[in-house]
């Protein structure tokens, strides 16, 4: 968690505007659940940077967070995805090969859905139009059941 508060404070400190964050949500890890346990948040920002600049900020965190390349799906100490920009005012974004808003999973992920409804409970995929609530109960039960708030 203090990697999370450590991302927290280095993305403030970058002029973007912090206006909400979602609790701390623990899920096994995926897809091998031998491994340590992920903890995620979401956060609401304001920010004046245009989605480009705003994702190369993101990454230069990651790397002063102490993220390093390692093989896909593993443990990772920072790991930041945008999940939406400019609440849904475009339908989808391809900026380039590393970037696509929405996120093309989000849909299939506890720990994107969980934590973005309790920060923005109305929110709707601006690609497929579905409710956030609508994503959730699409989950499997496994994945539900799977996930702890701490």
């Amino acid at each position: 968690m203090l990697n999370i508060e450590k991302t927290k404070y280095l993305i403030m400190s970058n002029k973007i505007n912090i206006l909400n964050n979602s609790s701390y949500y623990e899920t096994p890890s995926w897809p091998n659940p031998k491994l340590p346990k992920f903890i995620n948040i979401a956060i609401k920002v304001q920010t004046y940077l245009s989605l480009p600049k705003l994702f190369i900020m993101l990454k230069k965190i990651e790397k002063k967070v102490g993220r390093k390349p390692g093989p896909k799906n593993s443990p990772r100490i920072c790991d930041i995805d945008i999940i939406d920009y400019n609440q849904n005012k475009y339908s989808l974004i391809i900026q380039n090969e590393n970037l696509i808003v929405p996120h093309p999973r989000m849909s299939e992920r506890n720990f994107v859905l969980f934590p973005l409804f309790e920060i923005c409970n109305q929110w709707q995929h601006a690609k497929s139009k579905q409710k956030i609530t609508n994503l959730m109960l699409n989950l499997p039960i496994s994945s539900i059941c799977g996930i702890k708030v701490l």
